[in-house]
């Protein structure tokens, strides 16, 4: 298994730029209530960083690793829905809510089904279940559906992230783990966004909201890392 420290050495600098540009959306901190090309590209601009992250370990990298590959169609889907809700006063919500539904289909593919670990399944089921039924009372027309869709589909992508950590034997890795926290935290970012807009406001919901998701966005992207980790020490 790789070590933390030599991840840090080896993945740290790729991961600079989108510190940076999420550092720039924190100072900057554009006012939702007038929404511009300017303010979408801002919020984009971490994943697109992630992108490059990604693009960084090569096109053969990609090519030969599917996981990889399905990450990266997650993140540009990201970015599109973040796009989208910007507008979402405009009518756009749904539009993003279609373009992160297919990011959890790819994360969950990039994730595999194996192993299976009906438990891990079980719990992130109750917790899909309590919060459709926080949710429920206030949805109404199309979102008593969308809604239920679209946590099942989050829901099934924590579980496959979250099966493949394996705490108790050899199989463990700093990747998995990444997955797993990136995962959750993915789960809060969206509930917190359901919960401002169909509950009630959330206190700092915002930063709530982007502080999760991007670092959800960043673990998300290293989970992959490990190909070619495992293929570097391979070689020594």
């Amino acid at each position: 298994m790789v070590s933390p420290v030599t991840v840090v050495k080896s993945e740290g600098p790729k991961l600079v730029p989108f510190f940076k540009a999420t550092c720039v959306y924190f100072v900057l901190w554009l006012p939702t209530s007038s929404p511009s090309w300017f303010s979408a590209l801002i919020k984009c601009l971490p994943i697109f960083c992630l992108w490059m992250f990604l693009l960084a370990h090569g096109v053969s990298f990609l090519g030969e690793h599917s996981s990889a590959r399905k990450i990266l169609a997650g993140l540009i889907f990201s970015a599109l829905g973040d796009a989208f809700l910007i507008w979402q006063e405009q009518g756009y919500f749904v539009h993003g809510l279609l373009m992160f539904a297919i990011t959890h289909i790819l994360y969950s593919s990039a994730f595999g089904m194996k192993p299976t670990n009906v438990r891990a399944g079980l719990v992130i089921s109750l917790v899909s279940a309590l919060c459709y039924s926080l949710l429920y009372p206030y949805l109404s027309g199309p979102f008593t559906y969308l809604v239920a869709v679209y946590i099942a589909l989050i829901g099934f992508m924590a579980w496959r992230a979250v099966a493949g950590l394996q705490l108790t034997n050899d199989l463990w890795t700093w990747t998995k783990m990444s997955a797993c926290l990136g995962a959750v935290l993915f789960m809060v970012s969206d509930l917190t966004i359901a919960v401002n807009k169909f509950c009630f406001p959330v206190p700092y919901s915002r930063a709530i909201i982007m502080a999760t998701y991007y670092a959800a966005q960043m673990l998300i992207a290293l989970s992959v890392v490990e190909c070619q980790d495992v293929e570097v020490k391979k070689r020594l």
